[in-house]
């Protein structure tokens, strides 16, 4: 399943120009997804009652470790009993935060085209996010990341229009010192993209120049930065039933500030959470609620959103898996509970194979299409995730984007419209028996706009495959990704706003940037 035949690495197609460059495939129009399903609902009312229950009882009986003094003295003041580390709250208290997160909110990058909504049915996707290594197709194996193959994969998703967000580190950029790293990663992301960025919260220091530095690519003034998200984060709880100090000191400065928050507990049934589904989804709602309402106490009102990464392990090895029905059904019910408490909902494309094959991309499909499935309304490490997220892929970032195209495609309501000409009566009036639709004006006036048009898929039978080199899925979309990357032009930027930034780079690394220890 992990290896990949060596042929020749050729294919590609071209497709329209615009104003980036020559483009290598043809691609929609930038556009925010409407997603048009109802979600699917595997558990009934008294079983959403039920988890909800429990999460309360776990906050009310067990408490959440909160490792960061100040939030814990933050939250003794909001009237939770606190022992030590623990923060014990009551339902009471964390509904009553919970009716302050807004439903549906919005980030407004620098380029202001490029605004997008959480929440509502829209539906947006961004890149792989954090693994340490990428895959080397033409070595065969996973390298250490490094500042220029990180840049990469922002190209990338700027190139793309069904990527609607810059996450983190698309890979680890391990040849910088961790102290400025985050410094001349972002740097690059907001000159290479313009699209709706992310920070870490690792700390102090990081998070608030990742404000300061988002603020100066889009040429904002402080309260021009704080009135709306420009911005957001994504934080994780250290389960079972932890928040770290670093993460949450970098929510709480990112709330004061009003900027996007997310907050998605990494509980893997059987290992960091019950072996059962339900009791690690209500585990999570437990340690992200908690979050949650610390962040409305501080500022009532802003922007939050859910994200799960509820999954199984294989017990006999601990890895995790994703992908699989298990972790279907837990973001299935994670997004019935987003809807129960009114919040966004965060969830992921994920697959556990090691390179870009039959493996991960049915594993990735049935993450994305469990995505679809539950309501989410963001999708993290939706292209170029493997190995659990050890490794980043540019060629598995090409594929998937193709199966993402593929569900854009699938919201377009010109797929189910049921106007007279889209019914076609007339259109097999004229066919009738004998005859077929290729050639007739119906088809004609409607099939260039009528499909979508692959980039990476090879629909052609086995023998015209064959004669023009039968090249493999990913040897083709390893030659997309060479050329994309060849001919990437970045958006412009103002020159003003680029030096700005470039100064505040220097003058933070020549003040040592950020600690390294926590």
């Amino acid at each position: 399943m992990n290896d990949i035949p060596r042929r020749k690495r050729t294919g590609g197609r071209t497709g329209h120009a615009d104003r980036r460059g020559p483009a290598v495939i043809q691609q929609a129009p930038w556009t925010v997804p409407v997603n048009p399903d109802r979600p699917t609902e595997p558990i009934p009312p008294e079983g959403v009652e039920a988890i909800h229950d429990t999460a309360m009882r776990v906050l009310e009986e067990i408490g959440i470790a909160f490792l960061n003094p100040e939030a814990r003295d933050i939250l003794k003041q909001a009237g939770c009993r606190v022992d030590g580390d623990i923060v014990y709250m009551d339902r009471v208290f964390v509904t009553e935060m919970l009716s302050h997160a807004p439903e549906t909110w919005t980030i407004t990058p620098r380029n202001p085209d490029r605004k997008i909504t959480i929440g509502g049915s829209h539906m947006v996707f961004g890149n792989v996010s954090s693994p340490p290594n990428y895959w080397d197709m033409m070595l065969g194996q996973k390298i250490p990341g490094t500042r220029a193959k990180c840049a990469d994969f922002y190209k990338l998703t700027q190139y793309y229009n069904c990527m609607h967000f810059v996450g983190g580190y698309p890979v680890e950029p391990v040849d910088l010192h961790a102290s400025t790293r985050h410094l001349d990663v972002l740097f690059d992301k907001l000159t290479l993209t313009d699209k709706a960025p992310h920070a870490y919260s690792l700390g102090a220091e990081r998070i608030e120049d990742g404000m300061e530095m988002v603020r100066l690519a889009a040429g904002l003034s402080q309260e021009e930065f704080d009135a709306t998200p420009r911005m957001f984060t994504n934080i994780n709880s250290t389960s079972p039933l932890k928040h770290d100090y670093p993460m949450l000191d970098g929510w709480m400065r990112m709330a004061r500030r009003g900027q996007g928050l997310i907050v998605s507990p990494f509980t893997l049934a059987g290992a960091m959470a019950p072996v059962t589904m339900v009791g690690a989804v209500a585990q999570s709602l437990a340690e992200g609620l908690a979050a949650i309402a610390l962040a409305q106490y501080i500022n009532p009102g802003v922007p939050c959103a859910f994200g799960t990464f509820t999954s199984n392990v294989d017990m006999k090895s601990g890895a995790p898996a994703f992908g699989t029905p298990e972790y279907m059904r837990a973001t299935q019910i994670t997004g019935q509970m987003c809807r129960y408490y009114g919040l966004p909902m965060r969830s992921s494309g994920a697959c556990a194979a090691n390179v870009p094959d039959g493996q991960a991309m049915w594993e990735t499909s049935n993450s994305l299409w469990a995505a679809v499935q539950s309501g989410s309304h963001i999708v993290y490490h939706a292209a170029g995730w493997l190995e659990g997220g050890l490794i980043a892929s540019t060629e598995k970032f090409v594929m998937d984007c193709e199966v993402i195209s593929q569900i854009l495609r699938y919201f377009d309501p010109a797929i189910w419209r049921t106007d007279p000409g889209d019914l076609a009566f007339e259109a097999m009036a004229e066919v009738r028996h004998d005859g077929h639709f290729f050639g007739i004006q119906h088809t004609q006036d409607r099939y260039q706009t009528a499909f979508w048009q692959p980039s990476v898929s090879d629909w052609r039978n086995f023998e015209a495959w064959q004669a023009q080199g039968g090249v493999w899925t990913a040897e083709r979309a390893h030659t997309i990704a060479n050329r994309i990357l060849a001919e990437y032009q970045p958006p412009p930027m103002d020159d003003a706003a680029r030096g700005a930034l470039m100064d505040f780079v220097e003058k933070r690394r020549a003040e040592g940037g950020a600690p390294t220890d926590f």
